[in-house]
């Protein structure tokens, strides 16, 4: 099968929202995996989920520094730090705590 490597920096899968936060995404086989960066005050249902006009998803992902709080659809909330990897449902919402970025990896599946 081969080994199969992608840039995950800026580029043509880059997208930037309006409040300044960014993130890249790198296919690869199998697996999508995003790279973002959440400045002070973003919100998935204020600064991205508008921008994609999608629902959240099922989420994986891995907090490399910084916080950010994730919010099940039942209203749990739960702080994620750096060093933590986190997976919520469907209809989450997320938002960066505290005063300084949230640099996150999210790893998702690609269909059959």
């Amino acid at each position: 099968m081969g080994i199969v490597a992608n840039y995950i920096g800026e580029s043509e899968n880059s997208r930037s929202f309006i409040d300044g936060s960014s993130r890249s995404v790198a296919s690869l086989r199998t697996a999508v995996v995003g790279l973002g960066t959440y400045q002070p005050g973003w919100k998935w249902s204020l600064h991205a989920g508008p921008q994609t006009g999608k629902p959240s998803e099922n989420h994986i992902g891995y907090v490399v520094s910084g916080n950010i709080v994730v919010r099940d659809s039942s209203g749990v909330e739960r702080n994620v730090g750096a060093g933590e990897a986190f997976e919520v449902s469907p209809g989450h919402d997320a938002w960066v705590e505290g005063d300084v970025p949230c640099v996150a990896l999210d790893f998702a599946s690609l269909p059959d």
